[in-house]
């Protein structure tokens, strides 16, 4: 009737000429007055009017009776209708309290009946993300939000980070028990800035700025799944984004990388040079092979063929016999 009501009452005043219905729904008790003073009187005796009149009343308090327990009877069974079923999202689970007790029994997603007092608290256990960065807005705080923490020489350095993690939905009631709604800031914030300064406080600057960054991000969500996990919340990845280390020590660090990285081009340039001059020793060598193979087979017989084979082709060559002696040999005339 709370909810019926006032809307019958706003539709009359936009509809004048409403239905009858409209008008006990807005006010029965002013509707039925209305239809009392619409009738008119009989044109009868007295005692008959008076008569017709108390049987009228008697019939119109008897209907206005039972049509206001008509209305709260469907008002109450629509509320409670609306109250027993419940849509759960895909992604979400849902925890159920009575009266501040929590149901160890979690709703999964889809169309689920409860009972109509419940209180169902929605909770997400899709993949979530937690950043804390240097650049403002980027993470969850409006300002810079980066991790200071001190490595094993002493220095201060500043670290941005991103979380990836999920609720587990057989733990969800346990989470909203213990933590409740926002466990981001109750666990996720402050689990991120411990592990990260017990372990960084195990490297160098050197090694967290350059060598070892993905040795220390896995050190880093190893020891968020110890103290994490158990708590229902699955720890799935730890990005370590940035490292930004003082100011002078960050450029002797680029120096010296550059440095290194200078190094390892000469070396490159070294083997090259060496492999092209045991590859030029290689050639000569093959050369000389070739030239000693060329001069054993050249004899003065064999000159002679090479002599011979190339005057072949040569017009007007005529071919004359030599003896020992140097001379021509021509045959002889009988």
């Amino acid at each position: 009737m709370i909810i019926v009501r006032p809307v019958a009452q706003s539709y009359i005043k936009r509809h004048p000429n409403a239905p009858q219905m409209m008008h006990f729904l807005a006010d029965p008790l002013h509707a039925l007055k209305k239809m009392r003073t619409q009738s008119g009187p009989r044109v009868k005796t007295a005692s008959y009017t008076q008569s017709g009149n108390n049987i009228t009343n008697n019939y119109m308090e008897h209907f206005r009776g039972k049509f206001v327990w008509w209305i709260v009877g469907g008002v109450a069974a629509i509320v409670i209708f609306f109250n027993t079923v419940v849509v759960i999202p895909a992604g979400t689970t849902g925890v159920r309290t009575l009266f501040g007790k929590v149901n160890d029994k979690e709703i999964s997603s889809g169309l689920n009946l409860i009972f109509p007092l419940e209180h169902v608290e929605r909770m997400s256990i899709r993949t979530e993300e937690y950043t804390m960065s240097i650049i403002q807005g980027e993470g969850q705080r409006v300002g810079a939000d980066q991790i200071a923490a001190l490595t094993n020489e002493g220095l201060s350095i500043d670290l941005d980070i991103t979380v990836f993690y999920h609720l587990q939905e057989d733990k969800a009631s346990d989470v909203y028990r213990d933590l409740g709604v926002n466990f981001q800031e109750k666990i996720i914030r402050p689990e991120i800035r411990s592990a990260i300064r017990e372990v960084i406080a195990h490297y160098n600057a050197k090694d967290v700025y350059s060598e070892k960054r993905s040795e220390v991000s896995d050190a880093i969500q190893k020891r968020m799944i110890e103290t994490i996990e158990p708590r229902g919340i699955t720890i799935e990845q730890v990005l370590l984004r940035n490292v930004t280390l003082p100011q002078k020590l960050s450029a002797s660090i680029q120096e010296k990388l550059q440095a290194e990285q200078e190094s390892q081009r000469y070396e490159f340039v070294l083997e090259k040079e060496k492999k092209e001059a045991e590859r030029k020793r290689v050639e000569a060598a093959g050369q000389r092979d070739a030239q000693a193979i060329i001069n054993e087979s050249l004899t003065p017989k064999y000159l002679e063929y090479l002599y011979i084979k190339e005057l072949k082709d040569r017009e007007g060559t005529i071919y004359v016999p030599v003896g020992n002696d140097g001379l021509p040999l021509f045959k002889s005339v009988e």
